[in-house]
């Protein structure tokens, strides 16, 4: 009983302070003139619950749709997340947002990611630079022939034999020992699982209504964090030591070149820093690369036409290659259709469904007004599947994306602009090394003909992805 008394008394708590806190926002939302169209919904809640639950249905993009519909082409306001927020659409608002970054709005996350990534985020421009260079394309060569090892020896290990996998947790143990060991040269497998096992968690609760109590997914994730966290700090120290003992080198993997790089002040960027900006690349990088890399699994057992044409062009470089010979640069800039094929995948199915940012100042855009402090929010779903920019969208089409491929601005899995995201190169080389290993060893059929999608916060299919691997006759 006493217990519940104390719940009781957080819940009321919660509800006056949030409620007060909401009245505050109304009283001052007001003051303003010619905001965008749109409804903030429920105190505190705001539109979340629907947000989130129109993506756990597997229907993301209605939730933007519904309201382009409704409101407006280009931009409407609503409540994310338990903050104001203006979702900006199309093309132009695509352009607007990613040309004026640190001009007229800065890249920062719902309130709710501070306790999941508390790093400061001035840090973060620092070792965002750093990371531009460290994964530029020519940076990234000499890790093909790693990504291409791993790939081979965990077929090798856990794929060649077997007549039934489920596919989507084998790829996603595949892409994060690939990120083990190109980011922190860890390789020891139980090393990678100590480091793996919190981040389903993390990645289920970072999009989630931000109660912090023990058993939400907002608690789980702030967990995770800390567990990871701690542990990326205690390589990082380790590190330290082993380069200054020339047990390591500066350009082993991307940690030692970090550590080893300076901002333009000649200083170093702290320990924490580095830990948190690691941990948003093994998230970003692990989550999303296995989610694009399963999918494109799904659509080559769907479409045998599809498969087909990868197939040729896959094994015309495999046939070129010596016995034992690793892929590399060069191998991979021939796979064009390939990932042409896990474009269009991430159109259809796009892994990131869009990101905040928030206003530094007041300004205008189309003739609404957006008030400095707001957050902004860009979305996949305002240009990918819409027909004024992609003929038929719903049907599957990599040859969209030859020649000089979508409008500017359109196609937005990445980002655009100054804030390309840098570890799109470093996804396109594993999700390729990914896909020419599978498909030269077997073709597949899918054990569920309809499973469904979940999207929470990436895409993922519910059991897994089944499939029968069917090996090629030697």
């Amino acid at each position: 009983m006493e217990f519940l008394s104390v719940c009781g008394l957080i819940l009321f708590t919660l509800f006056v302070s949030t409620s007060l806190a909401y009245l505050l926002f109304n009283k001052q939302k007001s003051s303003y003139t010619n905001l965008p169209p749109g409804k903030m919904g429920l105190p505190f809640i705001g539109k979340s619950l629907e947000f989130i639950n129109t993506g756990r249905k597997g229907h993301p993009e209605k939730f933007i749709h519904d309201r382009i519909t409704k409101y407006s082409s280009q931009l409407f306001k609503t409540s994310i997340l338990t903050q104001p927020t203006v979702v900006f659409c199309g093309p132009a608002a695509n352009k607007f947002l990613f040309s004026n970054e640190n001009k007229l709005i800065k890249v920062r996350g719902p309130v709710s990611t501070k306790k999941i990534f508390p790093a400061p985020k001035d840090g973060f421009v620092a070792v965002r630079k750093m990371i531009v260079n460290i994964l530029k394309p020519e940076a990234l060569m000499r890790y093909i022939s790693i990504m291409d090892s791993i790939a081979q020896k965990y077929f090798e290990s856990a794929w060649e034999g077997k007549q039934q996998v489920i596919a989507a947790p084998l790829i996603k143990t595949f892409t994060f020992c690939v990120a083990c060991n190109v980011f922190l040269s860890i390789e020891d497998p139980q090393h990678v699982a100590k480091l793996a096992d919190p981040f389903t968690a993390l990645v289920s609760g970072l999009f989630s209504i931000p109660i912090d109590f023990p058993g939400t997914a907002y608690n789980g994730a702030i967990k995770a964090s800390k567990e990871i966290r701690k542990e990326l700090v205690a390589i990082i120290k380790q590190r330290k030591i082993d380069l200054d003992e020339n047990k390591a080198f500066p350009t082993q993997d991307i940690l030692s070149q970090m550590l080893s790089t300076t901002d333009e002040n000649g200083q170093h960027v702290n320990d924490f820093e580095i830990a948190d900006y690691i941990l948003v690349l093994l998230v970003a990088g692990h989550e999303t690369t296995s989610g694009v890399t399963t999918f494109v699994v799904k659509c080559l057992a769907e479409l045998p036409h599809i498969y087909n044409q990868v197939f040729q062009e896959q094994m015309e470089i495999a046939k070129s290659k010596k016995p034992g010979e690793l892929l590399n640069w060069d191998d991979l800039q021939k796979m064009k259709y390939s990932w042409n094929v896990a474009c269009e995948v991430m159109r259809l199915t796009p892994q990131i469904q869009g990101s905040f940012r928030e206003a530094i100042s007041d300004f205008t855009f189309s003739g609404f007004f957006i008030p400095k402090g707001w957050k902004l929010y860009w979305s996949t779903h305002s240009t990918h599947k819409n027909p004024e920019y992609f003929q038929e969208p719903e049907k599957f089409d990599p040859t969209r994306f030859e020649g000089n491929g979508p409008a500017p601005y359109t196609f937005i899995p990445f980002g655009g602009g100054p804030r390309m995201c840098p570890g799109k190169e470093y996804a396109r080389l594993k999700i390729l090394v990914f896909i020419h290993n599978m498909i030269k060893r077997f073709s597949w059929e899918k054990l569920l003909p309809d499973e469904k999608v979940t999207v929470d916060p990436t895409p993922n299919l519910v059991k897994g992805l089944p499939i029968r691997l069917i090996p090629h006759q030697a």
